[in-house]
């Protein structure tokens, strides 16, 4: 008995001593920064963290019209180093647990990455679920300037318009710090990080005009993805070179697909499965990629008068006008890739490593000047499977009538 009151003792001894926080951070005492920036001025680094203002996302009546956001900046020889020196400009730390969105700028991106994700990745109290994204002709500071609509915290826009993008419409991704360094540190596959434009001027887009109209005079974009070879930015692919990335690394979830009718005019088609198949294989001693496509699509807009969706035979020719022209999206930009920024960002040499582990050791040291000669071979399946609420339109009876 006497041992159990001595163990009970101890128990709650033990919860008095031990319940505290040791890492708790007053609230009254940080600043919360939801996004930020990064980019090179001379030989030092620049870092704009985009703070929150809780009395105005708390909607307060009263006082002077204010931003829902500000923006602290201040330069070091490193990122740790610059957020340290944000102090002297901010009353509160700058705590960046509730990073949404990080922004590089594209001169930084141009001189390399590598450094600048360094702190990141030792940092105990940042999250791994933010994106980063490279502001395109552009600062990273001025993107975290510009203050947008439906969301009050832009850098909560960024993330949100991010991530639904992805889902469904195709030509963008979301690549977090971990995915980021994975693809740094891995042979035979470059990264890509999706594209920041603002459209306008930063001066208006940093006033609460900006958000005053129906319209926003300045506003933020998604557009294309960054192509790296290594850690440094070589180049842009467009939205729908884009799309093709995201095919062959099996990001697709959902998009749109418009592409021209057999006789003229165009018809869409959401496509809802798409999953490709990436073989590398040696023949002759040297690496080959084999590609299978396969996608899935509801019919959703026809222009096109002339088109019997009754017949299907009509069904069977769009599909095979769609594998034509998808094929040859494919091997465009796939093409480009290769010959002008010779960087293997679709994991072709990933393909060969798992196919042959033997060849990919003799090939890895020098996979760059493969990659640029190396012959992919592109099968195409594309199958139509809805044609929604109505199989002929109604513009074919207008046709007919007259």
């Amino acid at each position: 008995m006497k041992r159990k009151s001595l163990l009970i003792c101890v128990l709650i001894l033990m919860q008095i001593f031990l319940t505290s926080c040791w890492s708790r951070q007053e609230l009254n005492k940080i600043a919360i920064a939801v996004g930020l920036g990064f980019d090179k001025q001379g030989d030092q680094y620049q870092v704009s963290a985009q703070v929150v203002l809780p009395s105005q996302i708390a909607g307060s009546k009263g006082g002077v019209a204010q931003a829902p956001v500000n923006l602290y900046k201040a330069t070091g020889r490193t990122i740790t180093e610059a957020l340290r020196k944000i102090t002297t400009r901010s009353p509160r730390q700058i705590y960046i647990s509730h990073l949404r969105i990080l922004v590089l700028g594209e001169d930084l991106a141009k001189e390399g990455i590598s450094d600048v994700l360094d702190s990141l990745s030792r940092d105990t109290e940042t999250r791994n679920d933010y994106f980063i994204v490279v502001a395109k002709n552009a600062k990273a500071e001025d993107a975290l300037k510009v203050l947008t609509n439906l969301e009050k915290i832009p850098a909560v826009r960024l993330f949100s318009s991010l991530e639904t993008s992805r889902k469904t419409w195709a030509p963008t991704s979301t690549v977090t710090l971990g995915t980021l360094i994975t693809e740094l540190v891995t042979r035979g596959k470059n990264p890509v990080l999706t594209g920041l434009v603002i459209e306008g001027s930063v001066a208006v887009g940093e006033s609460l005009k900006n958000v005053e109209s129906i319209d926003s005079p300045t506003q933020l974009n998604y557009s294309g993805l960054a192509v790296f070879k290594d850690d440094k930015l070589i180049g842009w692919l467009n939205p729908e070179e884009s799309k093709v990335y995201n095919y062959l690394t099996n990001q697709v979830k959902e998009t749109l697909a418009v592409r021209k009718c057999p006789h003229g005019k165009m018809a869409s088609y959401k496509v809802f499965d798409a999953h490709a198949k990436v073989k590398g294989s040696m023949r002759n001693g040297k690496p080959e990629i084999s590609i299978q496509q396969h996608m899935e699509a509801d019919l959703t807009e026809v222009q096109c008068k002339d088109l019997d969706l009754t017949n299907p035979k009509t069904i069977t020719e769009l599909e095979q006008s769609i594998n034509k022209e998808v094929s040859e999206q494919f091997e465009s930009t796939i093409k480009k890739v290769q010959k002008e920024y010779k960087s293997d960002i679709f994991g072709f040499g990933e393909a060969i490593y798992r196919s042959n582990p033997q060849a990919w050791k003799k090939l890895r040291n020098n996979w760059d000047q493969t990659f640029v000669d190396m012959p992919v071979n592109i099968e195409m399946d594309c199958k139509i499977v809805l044609l929604g609420k109505v199989t002929n339109s109604f513009l074919q009876e207008m046709k007919t009538n007259k």
